[in-house]
């Protein structure tokens, strides 16, 4: 058995503001790390590190014009190898609606819980990227 962190939440903002940010270096370097790198096209790359810690490196492998994305984690020093991450979009009373989940996790340890808060944190991220044109990524002047 596999456990998932989910997420489901609304931003008000365009679907294709929101499918940028979660499908360009610029927009998630934003919201995530600004320490983001690579090419974010279907089979591309994208390495996200946060200061001198080496995160995770993503292969994209679905990629759905403001709809949907899919990443698999190809390299990880800390155990999301394998894992997948979904980002998919639809509208909402006149919102987007996200729809994200991080799938893979063999059990639901300490480190899982603390992922789990730590996606919100930066799904929070991103809704204000996407309202506002200011996120708290790691690394930007409004992290904390």
């Amino acid at each position: 058995m596999t456990y998932s962190i989910k997420h489901l939440f609304h931003i008000d903002a365009p679907r294709q503001n929101v499918f940028n940010a979660i499908a360009t270096i610029e927009g998630l370097s934003n919201w995530w790390t600004v320490q983001t790198e690579g090419s974010s096209g279907l089979g591309k790359h994208i390495q996200f590190d946060f200061g001198d810690y080496k995160g995770p490196k993503m292969k994209v492998v679905e990629l759905v014009a403001d709809e949907k994305i899919v990443w698999e984690c190809v390299a990880s020093d800390h155990g999301w190898l394998g894992h997948t991450f979904v980002f998919s979009l639809d509208e909402n009373e006149g919102k987007t609606r996200v729809r994200f989940s991080h799938n893979g996790w063999q059990e639901q340890n300490d480190f899982y819980s603390s992922c789990c808060f730590s996606w919100g944190r930066y799904m929070e991220s991103l809704r204000q990227y996407c309202q506002t044109g200011k996120g708290e990524a790691y690394g930007s002047e409004g992290y904390r």
